[in-house]
């Protein structure tokens, strides 16, 4: 129990880091000339890394163990990348930071995903793998109005410096509680290609692709440049608006845990949340200048109507065999982070191109390319197997 207790503290740091800079995005520009564009590239980097680092955390996880794993990589990605932000001074500084800090959490949650699968019943996966997302989802708020205050108070610098120590103390927790589950006895052979050959995943894949990136690419960035664009919100307001959507989201995966279980289908679960979402953006859009308050309570929808990421992967885990857990969990995270990595990467250049203009014309296309983007892989998904029949 302590282990996890650990882990939870470390995805806390996870949320924390990918959702940051939305509310920095006027002081960095001010104080480094870090423009919309690029903090989206280096929001991007963050995802990319972690999602570039699921295929040999998988390995890692199958033959060392979650403990040295996640030890070692967010004591040297997660604390020495934030260490190089505290000390960043141009825009390519943050770019670097960020790309480390994705390396340093890569393996957390998946780390508890992976003791979850091995030492707990299958049934339970989704509700344990919520609470963890849930929980650790604290991260979100701490990524919102607190971190404006402190950036305040201490500025930046010192609060990046704080979270490099921070960094270090989780890790060497991790590395001191955490006990390994019981390595897998098989003579069988396999590998990431041996799931990518289960025709299941290629109707769950392209979903994992695009169902996160909603909420994880306006919570992480876009919320805070259209909430200042659009609406004239000062920094604290913006914290505030951040605070509400990460709430939102907290309150989503965990409502979402055990619904797998009590309508009897994770498939139809993830469809209806998926679809939701696609609605609360699409009304984003039509009500794009209304009201700031209209705004942030249809971002605070997205990012609820979003919280499935958990059943999902219970749905793909339920495919996947015994030894292979460990790469088939990352597998999926790889697409659901790296999908979001993509996302940011584009949206940065459609703010770009659309620049100068309306304020609000920037983020009208933003939201609709992610409401397509979903409504995409949500078609596709529909044609999948449930994993409970």
């Amino acid at each position: 129990m302590a282990g996890l207790i650990w882990l939870c503290l470390a995805y806390v740091l996870s949320q924390f880091f990918r959702a940051f800079l939305a509310v920095l995005s006027e002081v960095l520009e001010r104080d480094l000339g870090a423009a919309p564009e690029a903090l989206a590239t280096a929001s991007g980097l963050w995802f990319l890394s972690f999602a570039a680092m699921q295929i040999p955390v998988g390995w890692s996880l199958d033959h060392l163990g979650p403990r040295r794993s996640a030890a070692a990589l967010l004591l040297l990605g997660g604390g020495g990348g934030a260490a190089v932000f505290a000390l960043a001074s141009s825009p390519a500084h943050i770019s670097i930071a960020m790309f480390l800090i994705g390396i340093g959490c890569s393996p957390v949650l998946m780390a508890s995903y992976y003791i979850f699968a091995r030492e707990y019943p299958p049934a339970r996966f989704a509700t344990l793998a919520a609470l963890m997302l849930g929980v650790g989802s604290a991260g979100n708020i701490v990524a919102s109005y607190p971190t404006a205050l402190a950036a305040e108070l201490i500025g930046w610098r010192g609060t990046l410096a704080g979270l490099a120590a921070l960094s270090a103390l989780v890790a060497a927790g991790i590395f001191v509680s955490v006990r390994d589950p019981a390595r897998v006895e098989s003579t069988a052979k396999g590998s990431v290609l041996d799931l990518l050959k289960l025709p299941v995943m290629w109707l769950i894949l392209p979903m994992m692709l695009v169902n996160y990136a909603p909420a994880a690419t306006v919570r992480g960035l876009w919320i805070g440049p259209y909430l200042a664009d659009v609406f004239h919100l000062t920094t604290p307001q913006i914290g505030q608006a951040t605070l509400a959507m990460g709430a939102a989201m907290i309150a989503g995966t965990l409502c979402y845990g055990p619904m797998d279980r009590l309508l009897g289908t994770r498939k139809w679960v993830v469809a209806g949340g998926a679809l939701g979402s696609v609605a609360a953006l699409v009304w984003l859009i039509a009500a794009i200048e209304v009201s700031p308050l209209l705004s942030v309570a249809l971002l605070a929808a997205v990012g609820f109507l979003g919280g499935y990421f958990p059943v999902i992967i219970a749905h793909g885990r339920a495919f996947f065999p015994a030894h292979l857990v460990g790469r088939g969990v990352t597998l999926m995270n790889l697409f659901g982070i790296g999908g979001v990595g993509l996302m940011q990467f584009v949206t940065g250049r459609l703010h770009t191109g659309l620049a100068g203009g309306a304020a609000s014309a920037p983020y009208a296309a933003i939201f609709a390319f992610l409401a397509l983007a979903l409504l995409i892989g949500t078609v596709l998904y529909l044609f999948s197997r449930d994993s409970i029949d």
